[in-house]
């Protein structure tokens, strides 16, 4: 499956952003597809994911009751709704995605074996 990252661009804080992560190819209900960033200077972390089959979601900590990750399957494509955005959002944010996945795996980026290119997110204050 080949994914494709977009929505990505320059905000003020408290603003409002969504991401969208086009992938194309069969059976996308198969895929567990997560978004992942990376800010300047840090590693790659993980932000949120919907699973495949019933698109259980999945978010890291301190990125619950901001962001909002969900996937239309008919468009084969999932999205993240991303509120009240920080300064400490900046990022490259990247879709990635990995079929049959184990929930417990979800938070892990190894796991995935597909990735988008990435989309920029600045947030200024």
């Amino acid at each position: 499956v080949q994914l494709q990252a977009s929505g990505g661009g320059s905000v003020q804080a408290g603003d409002s952003r969504r991401l969208s992560c086009v992938a194309s190819g069969r059976a996308f209900n198969h895929y567990t597809v997560a978004w992942f960033r990376q800010a300047p200077g840090k590693e790659r972390e993980f932000a949120a994911a919907s699973s495949y089959g019933v698109g259980t979601t999945y978010y890291a900590e301190s990125m619950k009751g901001r962001f909002i990750i969900s996937r239309d399957n008919t468009k084969n494509t999932v999205y993240l709704q991303m509120n009240n955005l920080q300064p400490e959002d900046t990022a490259v944010y990247y879709c990635a995605a990995a079929s049959f996945l184990n929930d417990n795996d979800v938070y892990t980026e190894r796991y995935y074996n597909f990735w988008g290119q990435e989309t920029q997110v600045t947030v200024s204050s």
